[in-house]
Order: C-alpha cells, then sequence, then structure tokens
C-alpha cells in the first residue's frame, strides 16, 4: 500500500524559532519530529500541501531550489531569517502533473514561487537537515473540498514511489476566536472530526468529509475552510485505509484543540517501494 498519507496541524506561524510559543507547541513538535521513524523508511522525495498557497488551477513548484517565502506578519526579526535550503525536483513536479492530467485535472509549473511557512516550518521539524527534494502542490482556490479529494486519488499513486504526501493546515482555524473563545467550538470540531476519521470508511468517510460544513461548529472552527481542505487530499490519497492521530491537544494557547493525522499504516517494508517512475 505505499507510504501513508499524512494531515498535519503546522501550529501557530514560525513557532520553532519563538521561544513564548516553543514550550505550547512542544507536543507539536515532538509528533513531527516522530513522523520519520513512523514511515520506517526514507522517503525518497515530499510532495507537500500547505494551507497557505492557493491558485486558480492546481499549480506546482518546479524551481531547483526552493527559497523560504515570509508569508507572516509581526513576528520578531528572526522569524524572516529562517533558513530551509530545499532542493526541488522538476521531474517530480512534472510527473505529478501528468498524473494530474490522466485524471482530467489540469495543472500549472510555477518556475519561480518557493515554500510557504506551511511547508518549511514543519519540514524543519521533521527533516532539519533539508536534505530530501521537496515539491509543493497549490491548492484550488475555489476550496471545493470534493475536488480536492479527487485531487488526492489522482496522487495515490505516489505513494507506491517512496514520496511522501503531506498535507499541512491546522485542524482549527479562526484567528478571531482563540484562548478561551476557542475551547467550545474547537473541542466540537475536533470530536467530530476524530470520529469522521476513525469510524468510518471508503465512501462514507469521504462523505462525511466533503459535507463538513455540516459537523458542530463548522463555521465557527473554520470561517474560511483553507486550512482543513488540505486534509482531504490526504484522504484521497488513502480513502480505503485506516486513519490514526497521531497529534491531539485540547489546549494550545489557552483553550484551542487541534489534531493530527496518518491514513495507512506506519513502517511500510522499504522491500514494497519501486522506484520513482519519473
Amino acid at each position: 500500500m505505499g507510504l501513508p498519507t499524512y494531515f498535519i496541524s503546522h501550529g501557530p506561524g514560525p513557532w520553532p524559532v519563538m521561544p513564548h510559543l516553543q514550550g505550547a507547541m512542544a507536543r507539536l513538535e515532538q509528533s513531527l519530529q516522530d513522523i520519520p521513524r513512523q514511515l520506517g523508511v526514507r522517503p525518497r522525495a515530499i510532495l507537500v500541501i500547505s494551507a497557505h498557497w492557493e491558485e486558480p488551477d492546481f499549480s506546482l513548484t518546479v524551481a531547483t531550489q526552493l527559497k523560504p517565502i515570509y508569508d507572516f506578519f509581526g513576528f520578531p526579526a528572526s522569524a524572516y531569517q529562517l533558513s530551509y535550503p530545499a532542493r526541488g525536483l522538476p521531474e517530480l513536479a512534472n510527473h505529478v502533473r501528468d498524473l494530474l492530467e490522466s485524471a482530467d485535472i489540469s495543472a500549472q509549473l510555477d518556475t519561480k514561487r518557493g515554500l510557504d511557512h506551511g511547508a518549511y516550518v514543519p519540514l524543519m521539524v521533521m527533516y532539519p537537515d533539508a536534505d530530501l527534494p521537496v515539491v509543493q502542490l497549490s491548492l484550488k482556490s475555489n476550496l471545493d473540498a470534493a475536488q480536492h479529494v479527487a485531487l488526492g486519488r489522482a496522487l495515490a499513486p505516489l505513494r507506491d514511489e517512496g514520496v511522501l504526501i503531506l498535507a499541512s493546515g491546522m485542524s482549527y482555524h479562526n484567528l478571531r476566536r482563540l484562548g478561551h473563545l476557542a475551547k467550545v467550538p474547537s473541542e466540537s470540531f475536533d470530536r467530530w472530526l476524530y470520529e469522521s476519521l476513525n469510524g468510518f470508511r471508503g465512501v462514507e468517510r469521504v462523505a462525511r468529509l466533503v459535507d463538513w460544513i455540516s459537523a458542530p461548529a463548522a463555521r465557527d472552527a473554520h470561517p474560511r475552510e483553507e486550512h482543513l481542505i488540505p486534509l482531504m487530499v490526504a484522504l484521497g490519497a488513502a480513502e480505503e485505509e485506516p486513519a490514526t492521530c497521531v497529534y491531539r491537544e485540547r489546549d494550545i494557547l489557552g483553550g484551542v484543540a487541534a489534531a493530527s493525522f496518518r491514513f495507512g499504516n506506519a513502517a511500510t517494508p522499504p522491500e514494497h517501494l519501486t522506484k520513482l517512475s519519473i
């Protein structure tokens, strides 16, 4: 079944270089550091889908060197000196575009874009040496859940080629309701999300997630759903496989509940992986 896929809650901004956030993010940091162990093999490349890149059509980074984008505001100067010198992999970007076009999904190549913080911040924790090639794939700006599940389905063959599909967002994202104001809506939505991903499988699970707007406190948890939509990609690429909660907290920064999930089993035997067909 290839590598598992992941939806991760990536945390607030450039938290790894912010001392006042590091304690609050300790459990998240541990969960991200544990992903390489869970995989049991070293991926050949990483395809990351971040909440912080939207385009009218799905787009892929094709540069050979991916510079960090400082797409956040109001943080200390150290946050704007973060470096994650990831190299791109144009062959993979072209391969992904071919997979999408074979599924009648339009995709573009972007020669200039680097990695946004939804991509490089968690990667800094997971693979601090920046020694794995990375391609970033955008969301489609209509944020249609079913289309992003279909995107995930088209990406599924990558799992057998040693490519880690990493979907980065947040299971709760309402910047107007943080602290104690977030406690009730984030816990309500978190409970629904956990039960939906763990209690159902296949078509029924996909249907529940596509209809996420019917969940308790849905719009309180996601006034705009760009931080939830990456989950649909990870789900679509492994829709028949079990979900495992790999990170869950109920009181981040005074009240936010958040979670991350793996789809598929950990520690896939390395001999099962085939070479990248690119």
